[in-house]
């Protein structure tokens, strides 16, 4: 996908019609730019683009898509999201067939004095595995929840980037507990460990993830042993089972630390499980050290990176800064180089 754009991409995407939705990379592309439309949408709002003058339209108007609606924060009333609806000239038309209703997109940080303040602080909740506990989730998760009611069983897409792709994640996995699977993009998503996978030495990235596998085995046991005396269940064996029918696209990039431990993530499952060692990583793959500290001292936590399945989509073309690394633009680029693996939870 080409994109006209200056630095804050808003002049709109330019593709050849009609979108073909059951490719993979038309899909990826398309919700990379509805997200990118939310992103614009506050940039129209903080400079005062009204009517003629907004250019966050034409991201989704190209796609045949609606806005129905804005989700505003309360805290700053910024532009952190929106619904979009799919309104095809003709529904009739089998190229749309396979198109989504909706697609609630969520955005990211945004480093403007309207916004920095609120998002950087939701940007620490998220690090404090706490963003479930904000109010900036709770609009956000109404907001899907009231569609999914409304319209029962029409596609419904999720998608964000970077702290958007926490949101996304956070009430994706909330609609499964309710027993709704989403297809969901999450782009560039924060994964909140230590950036092991930066290492570059394979032998020493490796003996650090075994090393963190047996630890946070070791503190998982230790707790079950405490809450088994009051007939409570593993802290986290119950609701990862209930998510690993979900299987959410992640989209990473190796340059961006945020984002990139997803790749060790799943792939020491498979080499814990080549190493016999399968019941270590079972454990170590439900938890996280950081979530079992702050449950030790009694906090609500929930660990957004612990995800049981998932397609895994790597950006392996040359980035050549972290902000290219770390960009939502990568993502609709129409030669896009990765690699794409397939994990599913038993």
């Amino acid at each position: 996908m080409a994109v006209e754009r200056d630095i804050f991409g808003i002049a709109g995407p330019t593709y050849l019609n009609p979108v073909n939705w059951n490719c993979e990379n038309n899909r990826r592309s398309v919700a990379a730019c509805l997200v990118q439309a939310v992103y614009v949408l506050e940039r129209d709002r903080q400079l005062n683009r009204q009517s003629v003058d907004s250019v966050a339209p034409p991201w989704w108007e190209f796609f045949h898509f609606e806005m129905i609606r804005k989700l505003v924060d309360d805290a700053d009333l910024s532009i952190f999201g929106a619904i979009f609806e799919f309104n095809p000239p003709s529904s009739k038309e089998a190229s749309f067939q396979d198109a989504p209703r909706f697609v609630i997109a969520f955005r990211g940080t945004i480093t403007e004095k309207e916004t920095i303040s609120r998002d950087i602080s939701l940007d620490l909740h998220l690090v404090q595995n706490g963003l479930h506990k904000t109010s900036r989730f709770t609009i956000a998760m109404q907001a899907v929840q009231n569609v999914a009611t409304v319209f029962t069983g029409s596609s419904i897409w999720l998608a964000g980037h970077s702290l958007g792709a926490g949101l996304a994640i956070l009430t994706g996995r909330n609609m499964v507990k309710k027993g709704a699977l989403l297809d969901s993009f999450l782009f560039n998503p924060p994964f909140v460990a230590a950036p092991i996978e930066r290492i570059s030495d394979e032998r020493v990235k490796h003996g650090f993830r075994i090393a963190r596998s047996f630890i946070t085995a070791g503190l998982t046991i230790a707790m079950k042993g405490k809450t088994e005396g009051n007939n409570q269940r593993s802290v986290a064996e119950e609701p990862f089972n209930i998510l690993s029918s979900w299987t959410p696209y992640l989209f990473v990039n190796p340059g961006d630390h945020i984002c990139s431990e997803y790749i060790g993530y799943f792939q020491h499952r498979k080499n814990m499980e080549d190493l016999g060692a399968g019941f270590i990583e079972k454990l170590a793959t439900q938890n996280s050290i950081g979530d079992l500290f702050y449950k030790a001292l009694g906090w609500e936590s929930e660990p957004l990176h612990l995800l049981p399945s998932a397609d895994l989509i790597v950006n392996v073309g040359p980035s050549p800064d972290f902000k290219y690394a770390h960009g939502i633009s990568q993502w609709w680029q129409p030669e896009l180089n990765f690699q794409c693996n397939k994990y599913r939870y038993s």
